[in-house]
């Protein structure tokens, strides 16, 4: 399946990979009819997802059925009224109904819009109206249908409910609707390259989420997450940790695990406990994982010894810059070092420590191919090695001024898997597109040897004293001392230095908060960093404000500031 969509899909090194990576991009291309049913029909048997949860449930469910599934959906929502470009919003957790639910969407030229589960009434009409969103398959889970009842009446777009396993008044069952309907799907139109088959809202981390929508070359682009980055192998199986609401589900478990010819591994559990997720590799043989840094935070806290990691192959993590100490312990206990990879729900994949490329502990890694990352300064000048700066895409040359044309035809090297822009909201498209840069928000540097540094969300950059800190290299630092958990760096008002540091802190189980220990902290930070960069103000909380998909939100931390800083 690969070689249809790569000239060379093995490369000897980072620079053989950059300069020969190229796909090929079909006309008409779209994954459900493409990839699904491509593999249903070259090899029916390969299994494309195998799911289980807690309980011991099992389900393989192979690329044949996989397309008799989606096809049968396609059937029972079209007879439902829904079709092309109506948004049907997913709303299923890690159910595995999630899988033929999005394929179907694809099918019918329908927009998908995952949805966490945890959203609230005033969450989902806020999410439900500004897209028109017109159906929503759902989780039987009485706190989600609940809300959903709520919200109804003040979604005007809202016309069809589904509902997978449970039965209520105004609601389709999952189930019973797909197995009615024909297992014989016509396609029903020939879809353009540049249709918006997928939207995601982004996290929150500094505002109101804004809606990311993906046009049908986003799932092809996902070769360079799959193949390249986390290095799924045909036949392997890959478990990527994470709910699909989350843009990072389609990284890892769909779209290029799909296309390389790995088996998706889905561990549909509620709760997170470390040692259940540990002895998955051993009882299931999986071949490659990936999840964000806050899982590997609580592996390396567990006794590694006990677990058997001989299956895995290679592991990787993304979702936010990863903290050295947990490399180094993790790689210690298991032989494992830990690829790091960086992207945004508007992109895919990047930068990462790809294969050929070793990892430093800490940095994003290197450039994918495709994408032209850069840094320039507030002026759209590039900066010098040891700099820091904007993290942009430079998309090369504009080949057309139509106003009208879409961006990836707009420029010379405009990158596949690139949104293109906020729809509903375009004034939000000024912060990200300037001149003939992409802006992904974030502020890095790069050393001499090609690699990219985080820095910080641009609004996170704190200047104090004529100095720029960024808050990850503080928070590493603090996050090095037995006391701390977890910790947040944000910038506070001063009269005198424009900003000061401050460290919001969650302190581990043996430490209290106090004054002394305050003290201690910022002396620890001054011993392992510039003086300059240190916390002049420490707050102790018993938790950190976080988005739903668990990113921390300093927005909320800045807006709820501590004053009196020391002298």
């Amino acid at each position: 399946m690969l070689e249809k969509f790569l000239k060379q899909s093995s490369f000897s090194s980072y620079e053989d990979m950059i300069q020969n990576f190229k796909l090929e991009i079909p006309e008409h291309y779209n994954f459900a009819y493409d990839v699904v049913d491509g593999w249903a029909k070259e090899d029916p048997e390969r299994i494309a997802l195998y799911w289980t949860n807690p309980e011991g449930h099992e389900k393989k469910i192979s690329f044949a059925k996989m397309k008799e599934y989606s096809d049968r959906l396609s059937n029972a929502l079209t007879s439902l009224g829904v079709g092309r470009d109506d948004v049907v919003a997913l709303i299923l957790k890690r159910r595995w109904e999630y899988w033929p639910s999005i394929i179907a969407c694809h099918k019918i030229g329908a927009r998908a819009l995952p949805i966490n589960h945890l959203m609230k009434k005033k969450d989902l009409i806020y999410r439900f109206n500004m897209v028109e969103c017109k159906a929503v398959i759902a989780v039987d889970e009485k706190m989600l249908i609940d809300e959903i009842e709520l919200a109804k009446d003040q979604c005007k777009y809202l016309k069809v409910k589904i509902m997978v396993d449970g039965e209520k008044d105004g609601w389709f069952n999952w189930n019973k609707i797909v197995d009615k309907a024909s297992p014989d799907w016509k396609r029903p139109f020939i879809n353009e390259n540049s249709d918006v088959m997928l939207m995601y809202y982004t996290s929150g981390t500094t505002g109101l989420p804004k809606v990311v929508a993906h046009n049908h070359l986003y799932s092809l682009a996902h070769i360079i997450t799959a193949k390249l980055w986390l290095n799924c192998e045909d036949g392997g199986l890959h478990l990527t940790v994470s709910d699909t609401g989350w843009g990072k589900a389609v990284w890892g478990k769909l779209y290029g695990q799909w296309i390389c010819g790995s088996t998706v591994f889905v561990y549909d559990y509620d709760r997170f406990v470390a040692d259940d997720i540990l002895n998955l590799f051993a009882k299931y043989k999986i071949t490659t994982f990936c999840a964000p840094p806050t899982i590997y935070r609580f592996f390396v806290k567990e006794d590694l010894s006990k677990y058997d990691f001989s299956s895995l192959h290679y592991v990787c993590t993304a979702g936010e810059a990863l903290h050295p100490e947990v490399f180094n312990v993790f790689e210690k206990q298991t032989g494992l070092k830990i690829y790091e990879g960086f992207g945004q729900t508007e992109t895919v994949c990047m930068l990462a420590t790809f294969p050929g490329v070793e990892p430093h502990p800490g940095s994003m890694g290197k450039p994918s191919p495709s994408y032209n990352v850069c840094l320039v300064d507030d002026d759209l000048m590039p900066v010098e090695n040891g700099e820091e700066g904007h993290l942009v895409v430079d998309l090369g040359d504009v080949v057309s001024d139509d106003e009208n044309c879409p961006k990836y035809k707009k420029f010379s090297n405009f990158p596949y898997g690139l949104f293109e822009s906020y729809i509903y909201e375009s004034e939000f498209d000024k912060d990200k597109y300037k001149g003939k840069y992409y802006f992904t928000g974030d502020m890095a540097w790069r050393d001499e040897d090609g690699y990219y540094w985080f820095v910080g969300r641009s609004d996170d950059v704190i200047k104090t004293s004529g100095y720029r800190v960024g808050p990850f290299e503080i928070e590493s630092v603090l996050m090095e001392h037995p006391a701390v958990l977890e910790c947040a760096i944000t910038g506070v008002p001063d009269p005198i230095r424009g900003q000061v540091v401050k460290a919001t802190i969650v302190l581990t189980k043996d430490y209290s908060p106090s004054d002394e220990l305050a003290s201690r902290l910022k002396e620890y930070v001054k011993g392992n960093t510039a003086p300059y960069k240190y916390p002049r103000v420490i707050e102790f909380v018993k938790e950190l404000p976080k988005t739903i998909s668990g990113k921390i939100r300093r927005v909320d931390i800045r807006e709820n500031k501590k004053e009196n800083p020391d002298e």
